[in-house]
């Protein structure tokens, strides 16, 4: 599988709002999670153009990533500007 146990500790330790494995819901974890599986499905979409299930899934990612992003600016701007410089996302 693409996404280990270790790998999402890992992002969730790096990105996470406490620094820690068990982080799971802040926003800035989830967005770090959401990125990393968007980035994986760009990469699998590249190669299988017609793959339609995959493509919505990605949109959906997409969609979630977006909303929290919003719900990051409305709140705190600083943390949403060091998400973005982190991971390297624009608007």
């Amino acid at each position: 599988m693409y996404l280990s146990a270790e790998k999402k500790a890992d992002l969730f330790k790096n990105h996470g709002r406490l620094k820690s494995e068990t982080d799971t819901g802040s926003p800035e974890s989830q967005i770090a999670l959401f990125t990393y599986r968007i980035q994986h499905l760009t990469e699998h979409l590249k190669q299988n153009k017609k793959d339609h299930s995959s493509r919505l899934s990605l949109l959906k990612l997409v969609g979630k990533r977006r909303s929290l992003l919003n719900y990051l600016i409305k709140n705190d701007i600083e943390r949403y500007r060091s998400i973005i410089a982190e991971l390297g996302i624009r608007k």
